[in-house]
């Protein structure tokens, strides 16, 4: 990473963490109108347009913080899509597959990396040119895998918890779902005590690595 001028570090950090975190929250909000809810829609949030899911602190002042600070990967988040259950076919069952279509989406765009690390690999030794896109490429799959799993983690307000819920019986899910209040201190106390990386770190190599074994990488 030495190489790479200011510039190509943020392009190949910045560029598929932003991909991956408003695509993530579109897909929510996309996957919500088709079962009923057209609560993003109305808000302007249904649209592929990264700037419409930008969060200051999130989006912009974290990542750029890692990279001023020398940190060797960007990690960043956007501005929830709002959805409201109750306009749900079925509220229960849909907002479960409402809240996997994110972390879904993340894992299509680590094939989709995938694939774009198999081609900056075919080419690497022709030009220089595809040593950042290579990069690229792997924070790409990588990122994207990270973040799939870490939503994917069965405590509210991740998209894991609401995924359980919709596998709880109704009154196990109400009682389950009162936790989400609390959900982003229990997750911050698992971080900074190392216990949620132990429980998700190994799923994230894997899959991770089984997306690279498919280019040899």
């Amino acid at each position: 990473m030495e190489s790479l001028t200011l510039i190509q570090k943020i392009a190949v950090y910045a560029i598929p963490t932003i991909l991956a975190i408003t695509i993530h929250e579109a897909a929510h909000g996309y996957v919500a109108r088709y079962f009923g809810d057209r609560t993003a829609e109305m808000l302007g949030r249904l649209t592929l347009n990264p700037l419409k899911h930008i969060d200051p602190i999130g989006t912009i002042l974290v990542p750029v913080s890692l990279l001023l600070l020398g940190f060797p990967f960007l990690f960043g988040w956007a501005k929830p899509v709002p959805v409201a259950a109750r306009n749900l076919r079925k509220p229960q069952r849909d907002m479960a597959i409402v809240a996997a279509a994110g972390p879904g989406s993340n894992l299509a765009m680590a094939a989709g990396w995938t694939l774009i690390l198999a081609f900056a690999l075919t080419f690497a030794g022709s030009s220089s040119l595809f040593y950042p896109l290579r990069l690229m490429a792997e924070w790409g799959v990588f990122f994207n895998v990270l973040l799939a799993i870490f939503n994917l983690f069965p405590l509210p307000p991740l998209d894991g918890g609401r995924v359980l819920s919709g596998f709880l019986s109704p009154r196990a899910a109400a009682s389950f779902d009162r936790i989400e209040p609390y959900g982003l201190f229990i997750i911050v106390g698992l971080l900074a005590t190392g216990i949620l990386w132990k429980i998700v770190g190994p799923v994230i190599y894997l899959v991770a690595s089984f997306f690279f074994g498919l280019v040899g990488g």
